[in-house]
C-alpha cells in the first residue's frame, strides 16, 4: 500500500473571493446543514447569507468584497476544500492573516460554528470601522529572486514616513511582496516615494482596513469583548501562527490561543513568510495545499520557499523546473490540481 502523501494546510485571506469564484460554495460546500447554520446566524444579525452572496448573478466589486461578507464568503470555502481533503496526511496548517481564523477551525481548535463567529464577528468589525488602508508592493522581481538589501530599503522608508498624523507600517510579510498599511497619508507618501513596477505596483487592496498594524487596537478590544476564550479548544493539527511560532496539540493554553488570535494577531505584523519557511523546515511536506477560494496565493508561498532556499529554489524558474518535476504546490482552487488532493466533488 503506497503511504500518503504528508501536507501542510495553508488557508488563503482576504481578497481570494473574486469574480471567478462567484458559486463556489454551490460547487464545494457539501453539508448543507452548516451551511443552513451559517446562513441562519447572519440573517438573525441583518446580514445577507452566505448562499445569497455566493449564488448572486454577478459578482459585485462593492458587496462581495466588503470585510463583512468576504471573511465568512473565505472562511466557508476554506473550511469547504479542507473537508474535501483525500489520500492525503495533514501535518500542519497555517494561513494567510484572515486565514489565521480558518485554519484555527481546520486544525480543531474552533470547531466549525465557532470559527465562523470569529470570522464574522471580526469582519463585521472590521467593516464597520473600516480604519487605514492597504497596499502592496513587491521587493523581488519578476523572477522572485531573493533581494533582502532592497527589502530592507523599502522597510527603512516605511520607518521615515510613520509619524503622527502620517502612519505607515508593515502588515504583513507576504513572500516576495511586502504589504503595507496606514492611514491615507501614510499611504499617499509611500506611493509617492517608490517607482512603479511591473506595471501595477503600488497596488491598493479595495476595501481592505490597516490589518495587522496598531491602527487596528479598538477592533481588537471589541473583538475580544465579544468572543469568548471558551470558544477555543485543543487543537488536532499543529497550528503555525503569523509570527511561525507552533502550537502543538495538548500542549496548548487555550487562553493564551484566544489572546494571541484577537490582540497580537490584529495589531502586529503578520510574517507569513516566516510561517511557511517553519512549516518546511519543522514539518518537510511533500505538498503544501493551498485551500480555495482563489489561486493568489500560490505566488506569496513559492516566493517563501524560494526565500528559505527550500530544495535548493533560488529564483521562479527553480520553481517552476521543481513543480514540473514533482509538484510540491498544490491549489485547489484550480480543478486539475483539486483533483489531486480529493476524490473528486
Amino acid at each position: 500500500m503506497t503511504a500518503k502523501k504528508t501536507a501542510v494546510v495553508i488557508c488563503p485571506g482576504r481578497g481570494t473571493y473574486t469574480k471567478t469564484e462567484l458559486g463556489y460554495l454551490k460547487r464545494h460546500f457539501k453539508d448543507a446543514a452548516l451551511m443552513a447554520d451559517f446562513d441562519t446566524r447572519r440573517a438573525s444579525a441583518g446580514q445577507e447569507t452566505l448562499t445569497a452572496l455566493d449564488g448572486a448573478a454577478t459578482y459585485s466589486v462593492s458587496k462581495h468584497t466588503r470585510g463583512d461578507n468576504a471573511s465568512a464568503l473565505i472562511y466557508a470555502s476554506t473550511l469547504a476544500d479542507f473537508r474535501a481533503l483525500d489520500g492525503v496526511e495533514v501535518v500542519a496548517v497555517t494561513g494567510n492573516s484572515m486565514g489565521w481564523y480558518s485554519a484555527l477551525a481546520c486544525a480543531g481548535a474552533l470547531t466549525a460554528e465557532a470559527g465562523f463567529e470569529v470570522v464574522n464577528t471580526m469582519g463585521t468589525l472590521m467593516q464597520e470601522r473600516l480604519i487605514g488602508g492597504q497596499l502592496i508592493y513587491p521587493f523581488v522581481d519578476e523572477n522572485w529572486q531573493p533581494n533582502p538589501a532592497h527589502k530592507a530599503e523599502l522597510l527603512a522608508l516605511v520607518a521615515r514616513i510613520d509619524a503622527p498624523g502620517q502612519r505607515l507600517a508593515l502588515s504583513i510579510d507576504l513572500g516576495g511582496m511586502l504589504v503595507l498599511a496606514g492611514d491615507e497619508a501614510g499611504l499617499k507618501a509611500f506611493e509617492a516615494a517608490v517607482p512603479v513596477v511591473q506595471g501595477r505596483f503600488p497596488m491598493r487592496l479595495a476595501n481592505h482596513a490597516a490589518f495587522h498594524t496598531a491602527l487596528q487596537a479598538p477592533v481588537a478590544e471589541a473583538g475580544r469583548a465579544r468572543l469568548s476564550p471558551a470558544l477555543f479548544g485543543q487543537p488536532d493539527l499543529p497550528l503555525i501562527d503569523g509570527r511561525g511560532h507552533i502550537w502543538w496539540p495538548g500542549a496548548v493554553d487555550t487562553h493564551k490561543l484566544w489572546d494571541y488570535t484577537l490582540d497580537h494577531q490584529v495589531v502586529q505584523s503578520y510574517d507569513f513568510t516566516k510561517a511557511i519557511t517553519h512549516a518546511a523546515r519543522e514539518f518537510a511536506p511533500d505538498l503544501f495545499i493551498i485551500t480555495g477560494p482563489g489561486t493568489t496565493l500560490g505566488g506569496a508561498v513559492a516566493q517563501s520557499l524560494i526565500l528559505a532556499d527550500w530544495r535548493g529554489m533560488r529564483s521562479k524558474t527553480d520553481f517552476q523546473n521543481n513543480q514540473n518535476a514533482a509538484p510540491l504546490l498544490v491549489s485547489m482552487g484550480m480543478d486539475d490540481q483539486r483533483r489531486t488532493v480529493t476524490k473528486g466533488d
